[in-house]
């Protein structure tokens, strides 16, 4: 028979509670109090790593994007271990600065930087870095930037449709610069004395391989094979993967790969849509998630996936990836033009969510999301119809509202589906 001990009154001392089972006397829980670091592989308690915290669901120690909404909808943070695939926009200009908040997190907070370009220098990209904004200014710089886009809609208190009353609000403002993550100003850059005391490495192609060099097309995939070897002589070389006792690491490294898959890394994925050498990326991403996951590492990936002509290199992509994000620009489409989308920039699409230590991956409940870059701030926020002011609205324009709501996804195309506008 199995002993059981129980605690009454005294179950909040220091004490110990303990099931003994059988005559070995093995006990299911430990002693409260001091603990002692692990001396598993990585030999050092997860939670006292700045930058980071333990996730609510799971326990998965997480570090922040640089974009605390975005964390929000990622389920707390970057899972460490995994890996983020950013698709890129048409003209790559929110995509690189969603890359470079995510570097600047990384200063910010202490962390190792890796950055690997083919297109800039890692330098150049560290000195674009946007500024954090800290305790004595946040609240400033972020009311200043709410009055500047105010809008006259926005002035006057109105009721909305319940369908988004009852949804929970979105963080779009700073707290405390203390939180998990920062906020940023876009229009300032990153101080130079944070630059200098960070310690980062960088992967610059056309220096590891020169122009002149002459490849065969048999070893196309010779840039993917040199930045792994570079990834992984720095992990183990720094002793983020463990394996080294004498250089363990209680600190992240977070790898920042840009612009990946395009022609400037060598591949040929973007040119064709039979093209020969289609496994090259597949195989790069399978090996970086085995040096990810057996390391304290993170990686942000983007890529330009509506350059790919292959659609199944993307879905392969896409599952060899944890956390997939797309953001959709209305540059140079009729969206731009378009009343429905006049107060954003474009769309962002949570495609994929990690679900660890299970087969299948998750999808986020969240729809119809839309990001607008103001003065100084990114924020991301829930896209919503405006409200029909019978008083304002003539009947050409409560058509167009309606045609263009078929442009949504599912949640707002049940709103107002049809030419038939309701009233509320």
């Amino acid at each position: 028979m199995a002993a059981v001990a129980t605690c009454g009154a005294g179950a909040g001392s220091p004490g110990s509670v303990a099931v003994v089972a059988d005559k070995s006397n093995v006990t299911s829980f430990q002693r409260k109090g001091t603990k002692v670091d692990s001396t598993d592989g990585r030999g050092l308690r997860l939670a006292s790593i700045a930058g980071t915290r333990p996730s609510l669901r799971n326990g998965q120690l997480l570090v922040s994007t640089g974009l605390p909404a975005l964390d929000q909808l990622l389920g707390g943070g970057l899972a460490v271990g995994t890996v983020l695939l950013i698709e890129e926009d048409k003209y790559n200009i929110y995509s690189s600065l969603l890359f470079k908040y995510f570097l600047a997190e990384g200063i910010i907070s202490g962390h190792t930087l890796l950055v690997a370009s083919a297109k800039e220098a890692p330098a150049n990209i560290l000195q674009e870095l946007p500024a954090p904004i800290l305790d004595d200014n946040y609240k400033k710089e972020f009311d200043e930037d709410l009055c500047n886009h105010k809008t006259p809609e926005s002035n006057s208190k109105m009721k909305i449709a319940w369908r988004y009353q009852l949804l929970p609000k979105m963080e779009v403002g700073p707290v405390s610069s203390t939180r998990f993550g920062h906020y940023y100003d876009a229009s300032k850059k990153i101080p130079q004395e944070l630059l200098e005391t960070s310690k980062w490495h960088g992967f610059f192609l056309p220096e590891k391989i020169p122009l002149t060099l002459k490849v065969e097309p048999h070893h196309l995939a010779h840039s993917y094979t040199e930045l792994l070897q570079y990834i992984k002589n720095t992990i183990y070389e720094e002793g983020f993967g463990g394996s080294n006792p004498k250089k363990k690491q209680k600190n992240i490294l977070r790898i920042g790969i840009q612009n990946l898959g395009s022609p400037l890394w060598g591949d040929d994925i973007c040119c064709a849509e039979n093209c020969d050498h289609s496994h090259n990326l597949t195989k790069f991403l399978y090996v970086l998630r085995g040096l990810l996951r057996t390391s304290l590492s993170v990686c942000v990936i983007t890529m330009p996936t509506h350059l790919i002509q292959n659609k199944a290199v993307i879905a392969r992509v896409s599952n060899l990836s944890d956390t997939v994000v797309g953001l959709e620009s209305f540059i140079g489409s009729e969206r731009e033009t378009n009343p429905l989308y006049k107060d954003y920039h474009g769309l962002i699409h949570i495609r994929q969510i990690p679900r660890l230590n299970n087969l299948n991956c998750g999808e986020s409940d969240v729809k119809d999301l839309a990001f607008k870059l103001k003065k100084k701030l990114f924020t991301i926020e829930r896209l919503h119809l405006p409200p029909d002011l019978s008083d304002t609205v003539n009947r050409s324009g409560k058509q167009d509202l309606a045609e263009s709501s078929k442009l949504l996804g599912p949640g707002c195309s049940m709103v107002a589906a049809g030419k038939k506008h309701l009233d509320f």
